[in-house]
């Protein structure tokens, strides 16, 4: 299942989302705070400014995604949703 990640800049959280494939919809999942998993945050921060670069690199995006999706399953085995 690949994720789907925003930031909230008032709350220092990552929403963390999932589309299935073929969808239009988007269901959430969690959101996680900035102290919870600042290296999360961090590449998540990162994902967000090579979308908005004017000078867009889709190679480079698909690779900090897939960093992402990374460190957000690991998080996910440290951290189960249920916690909520």
């Amino acid at each position: 299942m690949e994720f789907l990640f925003a930031l909230d800049q008032d709350t220092e959280e990552v929403i963390v989302s999932h589309s299935p494939k073929g969808s239009s919809k988007i269901n959430f999942i969690e959101r996680i705070k900035k102290e919870d998993n600042t290296q999360f945050y961090g590449a998540v921060e990162f994902l967000y400014t090579i979308s908005s670069s004017s000078k867009f690199n889709a190679k480079v995006f698909k690779t900090m995604d897939k960093v992402c999706q990374l460190l957000y399953t690991e998080h996910q085995e440290i951290y189960p949703i249920s916690r909520q």
